[in-house]
């Protein structure tokens, strides 16, 4: 069968389901990335009035329509769960059209989504001056060879089951968590607490300045950056392997910004970070890592938090209060928690691998006749 030259907006609708009656709550809220998928909003909405918001229902499509400053990537989502989610009044959400289902299948756009030329298309055809945009109306009018339904539904069974082999590997993984939050639980019922600002020790500045390498601290690590800042680094503070860092404004606690380093070479980070290393005769820095990595943690900072803005200075840090078994037991848990750490890098790889498939999946189906 010859593929069908077409323009997308033939086969989709626009969708514009609010929120009225407040049957979703901020915990059903989320965000569309450049990864082209749903998360957990990092906007703060308290005070937002969720009436406003709309539902994205399994089986629609949801992005934001501005493209400026994303990576020159186009945030667009597929809702393709079990239930509702709801998300700002500013995304744009639609889905296939009910007789259209014949002719196009949800699954085969999202890959057609997902490929790098489309998003060099978008960006190249947005529009605007400080704020670029990709409307309803520019997605409508998107041409695409369509493949027969049956090619379609060859391409999108491979890319299912990769996608649920990926999935069957997550929850795995999400097993292995539970394991460890157990063990540290269990723990914190037989076990007294204790303060471990007797275990730990603020690094040292790099006064003499002779470590030249500057590291930056993101949700997925530390960052070293390509060139070394035209500023002194007096006043930098030196990072060690094994030494935990952290920047104190709140927002970064709660988003994972907190890590152990594991770089042998010696590094500086900038003022604003705390960094602070551990008496290893009693506390692992793994160990506590794994303490600090635990969603309880985010609620207790987020309760004991100081100020207008909103930090967890190094002060706070000394208060903590966890359980301190034998070194043996601590290095048996970090042992499990690294287990966790390396699956959880093969997680992410497995899913950039999944979205790489997808141009070569679209171009197979165009291909095939």
């Amino acid at each position: 069968m010859a593929l069908s030259n077409c323009t997308l907006g033939k086969y989709i609708e626009l969708r514009q389901n609010t929120n009225d009656d407040l049957i979703y709550n901020s915990e059903d809220v989320r965000g569309v990335n450049n990864l082209k998928m749903l998360m957990p909003t990092k906007a703060d909405i308290n005070g937002r009035d969720l009436t406003k918001f709309q539902i994205v229902y399994p089986g629609e499509f949801v992005f934001n329509h501005r493209t400026s400053r994303n990576g020159s990537k186009f945030s667009i989502a597929y809702n393709n769960g079990n239930k509702p989610v709801i998300c700002t009044e500013d995304y744009v959400v639609f889905r296939i059209k009910e007789d259209s289902k014949n002719y196009l299948l949800a699954e085969w756009l999202y890959m057609f989504f997902n490929r790098p030329e489309f998003d060099r298309y978008v960006i190249t055809n947005s529009w605007g001056s400080s704020t670029e945009f990709y409307n309803w109306e520019d997605i409508c009018a998107v041409r695409l060879n369509l493949p027969s339904l049956s090619v379609q539904q060859k391409y999108v069974d491979i890319y299912n089951a990769m996608v649920a082999n990926q999935q069957a590997y997550e929850r795995g993984l999400e097993d292995l968590k539970l394991v460890c939050d157990g063990y540290i639980e269990d723990l914190r019922r037989k076990m007294t607490l204790k303060s471990i600002g007797q275990y730990i020790r603020k690094e040292d500045k790099n006064s003499n300045e002779e470590i030249k390498k500057v590291v930056g601290i993101g949700q997925s690590g530390f960052i070293a950056p390509q060139k070394e800042p035209n500023k002194s680094l007096k006043n930098y503070k030196v990072i060690k392997k094994g030494d935990i860092c952290y920047a104190p404004p709140l927002y970064n606690v709660l988003t994972g910004a907190l890590h152990m380093y594991r770089e042998e070479e010696l590094a500086v980070c900038s003022p604003i970070y705390e960094v602070f290393f551990c008496d290893t005769k009693y506390l692992l820095p793994e160990y506590l890592t794994m303490w600090l990595k635990r969603e309880e943690f985010k609620r207790y900072a987020e309760f004991y938090a100081l100020g207008v803005r909103q930090t967890f200075d190094y002060s706070l840090v000394e208060q903590i209060k966890i359980p301190i078994p034998s070194l043996t037991i601590q290095k048996s848990l970090s042992i499990l928690y690294d287990a966790y750490l390396q699956r959880q890098k093969i997680n992410e790889k497995l899913k950039v691998q999944i979205k790489s498939i997808c141009p070569i999946l679209i171009k197979g189906s165009l291909e095939e006749k």
